[in-house]
């Protein structure tokens, strides 16, 4: 989550410091500046020229603008104190997910000695659908799943039925239909770890994987996802 608060922040803000945020939204500074402008203001009042007195349009539009800069700055702290709990939501959330079983979205896959379960989710139906993995050397290996109408398309992934080395695999849905649909993989989260990208899930079945990219979390096990 760390880097939504530093996109996030350099939108509100167009700085990525830290400091610099800090500085830039800091409450009592603004309200200092604006008690000064104040006091300025009464003295320009008190000393200016009777015979030429100063629009007092000009007084009121001058504290409207330094009101309207002190409200900006409250809603810039504001927001930065949402992104901050979102942040700590985030990570609770994730870290309550250790020994769950979730369904990611992904385009690789790790194949050992079990079994991986995923699903593709086809928006059109297909005459003819193909799950195609990858190696690393490049060697595609195609697998039928055949005519499948518009929905969820469970699949199963053995390496040893599929005469495949244990590794990892690049997977993608090749159909008739034109269509290119995602790929899901259900597994278990090993455990998780707090990066500068916010937190990553060890799932097993397809490494390690970004919150945002779980499609699925909850009590239910494995079979009960397809």
């Amino acid at each position: 989550m760390t880097q939504v608060n530093s996109a996030s922040g350099s939108g509100l803000y167009g700085n990525g410091s830290d400091e610099q945020i800090k500085g830039g939204i800091d409450v009592s500074d603004a309200t200092q500046l604006e008690n000064n402008f104040i006091t300025l203001m009464v003295a320009q009042i008190q000393n200016q020229d009777p015979t030429k007195p100063v629009d007092s349009t000009e007084f009121l539009n001058q504290f409207a603008a330094m009101s309207q800069v002190r409200s900006l700055e409250n809603m810039a702290s504001l927001s930065k104190n949402n992104l901050v709990l979102l942040d700590n939501l985030q990570t609770l959330t994730a870290a309550g997910l250790v020994d769950q079983e979730v369904k990611v979205a992904t385009d690789k896959v790790e194949l050992g000695d079990g079994t991986v379960r995923g699903q593709v989710n086809l928006e059109f139906a297909s005459g003819k659908t193909v799950l195609r993995l990858t190696d690393s050397n490049g060697v595609k290996t195609d697998i039928q799943l055949g005519s499948q109408v518009a929905g969820p398309v469970p699949f199963d992934l053995d390496a040893g039925k599929l005469g495949l080395e244990p590794g990892r695999y690049s997977i993608e849905v090749v159909t008739d239909s034109g269509e290119y649909p995602g790929v899901e993989v259900a597994g278990r989260v090993s455990k998780v770890r707090v990066s500068a990208e916010g937190p990553v899930l060890d799932v097993e079945g397809v490494g390690s994987v970004p919150f945002y990219n779980i499609t699925e979390f909850g009590q239910s096990q494995l079979a009960g996802l397809f």
